[in-house]
């Protein structure tokens, strides 16, 4: 039986549907694909083939834009913004733009080709979280740079162009429309309960327990009550830890175990899957629309990824309404996933 369920975070409506799960196209899986390495501008080796690095985990006598590296972060060739465009704001009759202003940056988590996230180490989540921790608090520095979006496209069903595993960071000189939004509702769930909305959606998970996979620290992984997507995955933090560039060490590597079994659990259901994945982070500036709750961002909202399978195809219905149509219940991916045991890869 269908059901229209309500997403508290992003105050959006989402239908659960069981019955639509038997169409045609609901198994997207693919085969997992992969370019030469000497072809590959990712790939360790070929270094010159790509811009000049912007920055890198590496060995230690290893240089720039050379092998040797773990982690390696370089300016998008075909940029949807760029930092070298003036930064300002123009008038074209009742019509507002800027230039195209921004900072887009790639993340090339791993020098190897064929290591996807399902396969990687607790030492390569923790590099990699450590890496664009890094490249968040570098940009904090620019005042210019009010939001930055993280997120990664895997898998051709999940917008992904490049089957070399790489995560994008676009930031930009103004916050989202349905950013803001979320942020004054969580505003103001927290001046009238003086409690994060997430918080008390994890309390809420905890005593409901259909829907939790599994914790690790203070770091929980469940599937959200209104999933858009059939397994899709959060992981939030329970405590105020503040923004990607404040977490420290120890919680990091909390992050990073907890981020291994999801993705092996994910894979052991999945197979070889498409996703998307977005990670928190919130408006970096205090401007006109971040000011009523720039000072209390800590205490208001709880740090997450979202982890979002592309399994199923989405069509005119989801364009036109904004409301997502989701064929597998959220308890029963939950279920599925904490039902399946973790081992070592």
């Amino acid at each position: 039986m269908s059901e229209i369920r309500h997403d508290l975070l992003e105050d959006k409506y989402i239908v659960i549907a069981p019955e639509r799960m038997h169409r045609p196209a609901y198994n997207m899986a693919w085969k997992k694909e992969h370019n030469p390495s000497s072809t590959c501008p990712f790939c360790e080796g070929n270094e010159s083939m790509t811009p000049t690095e912007i920055y890198a985990v590496r060995d230690n006598k290893s240089l720039s834009d050379e092998p040797g590296w773990k982690c390696r972060v370089i300016p998008n060739l075909y940029k949807a913004v760029q930092i070298e465009v003036p930064y300002r704001s123009r008038q074209e009759g009742i019509y507002n733009a800027w230039d195209g202003f921004g900072a887009h940056e790639i993340i090339i988590d791993t020098p190897d080709h064929l290591n996807c996230m399902v396969e990687w180490k607790n030492e390569t989540f923790l590099i990699w979280l450590k890496t664009l921790q890094n490249r968040v608090k570098d940009l904090r520095q620019d005042e210019r740079i009010a939001f930055i979006s993280i997120f990664k496209n895997h898998g051709p069903f999940a917008g992904a162009t490049q089957t070399h595993p790489h995560t994008q960071l676009i930031g930009l000189p103004v916050v989202p429309r349905n950013e803001i939004d979320k942020y004054n509702r969580m505003f103001s769930h927290y001046h009238n309960t003086s409690r994060a909305l997430l918080s008390d959606i994890i309390a809420q998970e905890e005593h409901d327990q259909v829907r939790i996979i599994t914790q690790e620290g203070t770091f929980t992984a469940f599937c959200p009550y209104a999933s858009a997507y059939p397994f899709e995955v959060m992981i939030a933090a329970k405590d105020p830890l503040g923004t990607l560039d404040k977490i420290d060490e120890s919680h990091l590597e909390d992050l990073s175990r907890l981020l291994k079994i999801i993705f092996h659990k994910l894979r052991a259901q999945l197979g070889n899957f498409d996703f998307n994945m977005s990670i928190f982070v919130p408006p970096m500036q205090r401007q006109f629309d971040t000011d009523a709750f720039f000072d209390c961002i800590d205490e208001m909202s709880r740090f997450n990824i979202r982890i979002m399978p592309r399994i199923y195809r989405h069509g005119g219905f989801e364009l036109s309404t904004g409301m997502m149509i989701n064929p597998v219940e959220p308890e029963q991916s939950a279920k599925l996933l904490r039902d399946t045991e973790y081992g070592e890869l």
